[in-house]
Parts: C-alpha cells; structure tokens; sequence
C-alpha cells in the first residue's frame, strides 16, 4: 500500500507537471494567434491611417499647384486616400477593444468630416481659379483640421502599441510564474522519487537481496536456509513459497536420488551407487574383494515360468544375501548392491581369501534349499566371480568388476560355483577379441590355407575324394587351431566369411581335377548360420556356375547339432541344395539329440560316423553293434557310410568288416597341403590299396 501510494503521487505530479506545461503551451499559442491576426492587423490599420492621413494633405497640396489640364488624376489619387481614410476608419469599428480608443475613434470621425468640409472647402476655391482664396481656405480650414485628425491617428498608434507592450510584459510575466512552478513540482518529485527508492530498497530490495542469497544457497543443495522476513507482505508471501518450494525440493531429490541409487526390485544399492560408493573409498588399509554371484538358471526360469517367478527369485536372493551379508562381516565395509538382472555384486574388505571362501559357503547354504512356487520348486543356482585387489591398493571399481565378470564367466563355462580371476583369462578374452577383425583380414589377405584329408573307400582301397580343412597362419601369433576361432566365428558370424572363402578355393581346386582326377570330390564344412541364410544356396550355384563344377563333385557337410537350431528352414534349405546336384553329408552323425526324427525327411547321400564310436572300436563289443546298426540304416536309406578317425589297421579291418564304405583318418592320411598334397595327387594311383603309407606322404 505504501509503494502504491508513493507511486501514486509521484505520478500525479508528474501529471500534474505536464497539465501546466501544455496550458502555459496552449496559452503561449493563443496569445501568438492573437497576435498575429487581430492585435497586429488593428496596429497595421491604425498605422495605415495615420500615413494615410498624412498623404492625404501632401495630395491636396499638390492639387493646389496643378494646373487645370493636370488636375484630374490629382483629383483621383485625393478621393483614393479619402476613401481608404473612410475605410480604414469604418474597419476599425467595434475592433479596437478599448473604451479610450474606441472614443478617440469616434473624434477621429469627427475631425474627418471637418477636414472633409475644408477640404471641399478648399476645393471649391481651386475650381474657381482663386489661388489665394484656395491658399487661405487651405491654410485656414484644412491644416488645422487635418493636423487634428493626424494628432488622433497617431495617438490610436501609440495607444495600440502601449496595449501590446502591456501584453507582451504580462505574457512574460505568467511564463515566469509557470516556470517557477515547474521547478517547484520537478524538484517535489525528485524529492519524493529519492524518497520511494530508498525506502523501496529498504523494504523491498535488500529482502529481495536476500532471497536471492537463500536461492542460490538452494541451488547449492542447502535445503536449510532461513526463512526470510519483510514487513511487505508481498515479500512475505515468495519468502513462504520459496520455503515451501523447498521443502517440495528436498522431498523430490530425496526421491530422485533414491531411483538413482537404489534398485526398486530389491530396494539394494545399484550399479551406480556402486560405482559412486567405491569412489569416494579411493584408499584403503586393506585388500579390496569384489565378488559377483549370478542366477544361472535365470534366464530357463523367466523363458518357462514368467517373468514374475523370475523376479520373486532375486528378490529372495536380496533377502537372504543381504541377511547373510549383514551378518558375516561389518556393514561399514561391505556392500551389497543389484546390479542387473540375476546378477548381484559384494564388495568387501578382505586380507584373506579364506573369508571370502567363508563367505561364499555361507552364500551357498543360505541358497541351498529350493523355493515353492505355484506348484513348482525352484532352486537358487548360483555361480560366484571373485577377483580382488593388492594390499594397500586404491580400490579401482571398474577393474574389480570386469575382472570378477571374466571369472564369473569362466565359473559358468566351467559349471563351477566359485571361480578367482586369473590373469590369464583375461589374456584369453583379449585374444578372443582381436580374433574376429584377425579372422577378416586373414580371408582378404589369404592368410587362411585349405588343407585337405583323403578319403579311401573301405572296398577297393581306391581315394574317392577328400574333405577341406581349414587352417589359420597368422603373421604374429602363428598358428591358430580351428578349435579355437571356428566356435568364435560361429558366435559373431564371421563364419560365413570363412564359408566362402573355402567354397571359393575348393572350386578352384575341383577346377584343376577335372581332367587328372575326375573320380574325386571334395567335401566342405557348412557352418549353422550358413544353414540359417536363405542366400546361402544361391551363393553355392553361382560358384559352381563361375567355375564349371559338376554340382556332384561338391559334397557339403553339415553338423548334426546344427539341423536342430531351426528344422524346417534347414531342412528347406537342403532340399534347394540337393535340387541343384550337390552332394550332403551328416558329419559326426550319431553325437546329436534330435536328428534321427528328422533323418527320413533330409536329402542327404551320405552319413559319417564320429570318431568317438571309432577310436578302440575292436575292443569294445558294444559300440560295435551300434555302429553296425548306423551302417545298416545308412545303407537302408542309400546313404554311404564313411567312419572318420580311423588311426589303426584293427580299427579299419573292423569298420570294414561292418560294412563301411569309406574311411577318413590319420591311416589313410594326414591333413595335406601344398607340396605334400602336390606329391600325394602326383603319386595317385587308382589301382593301390588304401593303407597307412600307401598314399600318405607325412608333411613336415
């Protein structure tokens, strides 16, 4: 209220200010048009008639000394001025605005008609031709008269002129008066003006100040500021609004942090809580243990149980580690905390790994026995990472975690249920991931080789073809064994790469037998995902088509396992392949689960026992009559049979017995390349039999 009843006089006399400046402004112009259109023109007239009045006698002068022929435009310039006397006079009528000059008007009308009666006085005389008569007339009756009029014209002027002095001097005066009173009210304003703001920054700016203070504070994440207090009750009430602003603050970032922090399955500290926790905890007195345990069977449960019987699992697992936890060593040094899924973290200190074992068994109990529900009984399978720091370490979190991932991942490869970290798995993984843009560069710059393993029929001894075999040179590792990059392109699909490569150099290779060994073929691996793409047929008739291969020259080997990732797609895929001519092989046939089912519905010519039902067959019985039994359902289906890894004579002489039709194994030969596969073609003869040495240079 006061602010606005500050404002509000100071505004009025800034109002009031400019009223008086615009009427002392319309004053000012209307005494400026008066001037210029009535107290102007009335002194112009009133001039006029005194200098007209005094041409007048000038003019009747010179009527007097002209002679008769001259006279009449003398004649007429005397009637001109009489006439603008008369005018000027009737004009000056009701316009003078004085009484005075109103009754000087009024004797100034009376001596122009007594000058008007000597003037025709005179005039008379002058048309008589009397001179002197005309002189005497002039000197008697007109002078005096006319000098009377011109004593009442000018006083009409010098009365004129004093109105006007008079007014000009008033003007000026109430210009200086109204000036006086602007000053006046401008200096009352800024007075008042200076007043308002300093009592305006008492009451308003320095509170305002304040809060401006208090919100930074807030800002900071000071939630206990004080409240501010005015006497205005405007700042009073955002004083209360930024308080309960506050409040509001607080209660939200509590929330906030607590869904940054904590997980709301199990109410644990999360990955980022974790990570946060660890590193405000850089130096330590002791070792520092980071152990991650993970639901193994998680991902069965959820696919098979839902979802629901999935997360009632982990939160029973939150429960019982964090009481095992809590009770096997000190909260203020250790954490529990989820960190995704099935997955939960420890860290703790620990100078021996002896507690740590403890620890885990204690895990293990408290998890051993199965959990109801809706009629199904579900166990707590878990797989413990473990990996710690030196003594005296900073605690390096990020490392601990991957570290512990990498043993937690070797326990679940392992089945076991606790496993340390090892350096050495790590250099593994490191390998593993350089691997696949090794793999990439190795088909582009042909650092992969194709070795080949002769196959002999088991009849006439005679090589019926050979299998392709990949081989690995790398330039700084060496070599590396199929085993351990084939899984590992398998699982990023870098295997088709390696698929065509070996399609690619097979084709090349059947190519050059065509003319010196057409009895030959060559069989080719076929990963899984190359039965799972639907160009992968496509791919294979445009290499035959590019290098004029006979289609049944190539034979693609397909592992059994395999046919079961999608059955009707592979099955479908195969039966494209066969439709162009190709030759198939089930390859370690026998060592699958699902197989058999689908045996009747695959298009394949040829089925190949694994080597474990080979190795030592001639010893044991068993495996004999189920071999024999593979054979005879091959033969009843078409199919020809071939036993691979046959490394004896007893091995062969047995399988040949059985019925066999073909044999592949270090007997027959090793895997060839180059000059030894150069010297074993050369050396190929259609009519020797098939033995141990017989075809089978051994490479260096």
């Amino acid at each position: 209220m006061r602010l606005a009843l500050g404002f509000g006089s100071l505004v009025g006399l800034m109002l009031l200010t400019l009223s008086l400046v615009s009427w002392q402004l319309h004053h000012i112009t209307d005494l400026t048009e008066r001037f210029a259109t009535q107290d102007m023109q009335r002194l112009l007239r009133v001039q006029v008639l005194a200098l007209t009045t005094e041409g007048a006698g000038t003019a009747l002068l010179r009527l007097m000394n002209a002679p008769r022929a001259d006279r009449v435009p003398v004649y007429a310039d005397v009637d001109e001025r009489n006439r603008r006397i008369d005018g000027i006079v009737t004009s000056l009528q009701g316009l003078l605005g004085d009484a005075q000059q109103e009754q000087t008007l009024v004797q100034l009308e009376q001596a122009r008609a007594v000058y008007h009666q000597a003037f025709l006085a005179t005039v008379d005389q002058i048309e008589a031709d009397d001179a002197s008569a005309a002189m005497q007339a002039y000197t008697n009756q007109v002078q005096p008269a006319l000098a009377h009029l011109l004593q009442l014209s000018n006083q009409l002027v010098n009365r004129e002129r004093e109105r006007m002095e008079n007014q000009v001097a008033s003007s000026h005066q109430r210009l200086l008066q109204i000036t006086l009173w602007l000053a006046l009210l401008s200096l009352l304003a800024v007075i008042m003006a200076a007043a308002l703001a300093w009592r305006t920054t008492q009451s308003v700016v320095s509170p305002m100040r304040q809060l401006e203070t208090t919100a930074r504070r807030i800002a900071a994440g000071d939630y206990a500021a004080p409240l501010v207090t005015a006497s205005i009750e405007e700042v009073d009430r955002v004083s209360q609004a930024m308080s309960s602003m506050t409040q509001a603050i607080a209660q939200r970032e509590q929330e906030i942090e607590r869904l940054a922090f904590r997980d709301p399955l199990t109410d644990l500290p999360n990955r980022t809580y974790l990570l946060k926790h660890c590193a405000q905890c850089q130096s330590t007195q002791a070792g520092n243990t980071l152990m991650l345990l993970d639901l193994a069977r998680l991902k069965t449960v959820n696919e098979t149980l839902g979802f629901a019987i999935g997360d009632s699992l982990i939160k029973t697992l939150a429960e019982q580690a964090a009481q095992v936890v809590k009770t096997a060593a000190p909260a203020a040094s250790t954490l529990l905390a989820h960190l995704s899924g099935g997955l939960f973290a420890v860290v703790l200190r620990a100078e021996t790994r002896d507690s740590v074992q403890a620890l885990h068994q204690q895990l293990l109990h408290a998890t051993a026995q199965p959990l109801p529900y809706q009629g199904h009984s579900v166990d707590l399978s878990l797989a413990f990472g473990v990996a710690d720091s030196p003594l005296n370490a900073p605690l390096d979190v990020i490392t601990l975690l991957r570290n512990a991932e990498v043993a937690l991942n070797a326990a679940k490869q392992a089945a076991q249920t606790l496993v340390w970290y090892n350096p050495a798995q790590e250099a593994a993984r490191l390998s593993h991931l350089g691997l696949l843009s090794d793999l990439r560069v190795a088909v582009s710059t042909s650092q992969l080789q194709m070795w080949l393993q002769p196959k002999f029929s088991l009849h006439t001894g005679q090589a019926v073809g050979a299998e392709a075999l990949v081989r690995w040179q790398h330039p700084t590792r060496g070599f590396v064994s199929p085993a351990e990059f084939v899984p590992f392109a398998e699982q990023t699909g870098a295997i088709t790469q390696v698929t065509d490569w070996m399609l690619s150099q097979a084709m090349h290779t059947l190519a050059a037998w065509q003319h010196q060994h057409p009895e030959l073929s060559l069989s080719v691996n076929v990963s899984t995902r190359d039965l799972q793409d639907p160009t992968f047929c496509q791919r294979v008739l445009h290499l035959l088509q590019q290098h004029g291969i006979a289609p049944h020259h190539l034979r693609l080997e397909i592992v059994e396992s395999g046919l079961m990732q999608d059955t009707h797609a592979s099955i479908a895929l195969l039966h494209r392949l066969r439709s162009l001519g190709v030759q198939l092989s089930i390859d370690d046939f026998g060592t699958g689960y699902s197989s058999l089912a689908y045996l009747q519905q695959l298009p394949v010519t040829e089925l190949k026992i694994d080597r474990s039902f080979v190795t030592h067959i001639e010893d044991l019985p068993g495996t004999q009559r189920l071999v024999k039994t593979m054979i005879e359902m091959g033969h009843g289906m078409d199919l020809l049979v071939t036993a691979e890894g046959i490394e004896t004579e007893a091995e062969r002489a047995v399988l040949q017995r059985l019925g066999c039709d073909v044999m592949q194994g270090y007997l027959g030969s090793r895997p060839l390349h180059g000059v030894a596969l150069q010297a074993w073609l050369d050396g190929l003869s259609t009519s020797a039999p098939a033995g141990p040495d017989a075809h089978a240079p051994q490479p260096t």
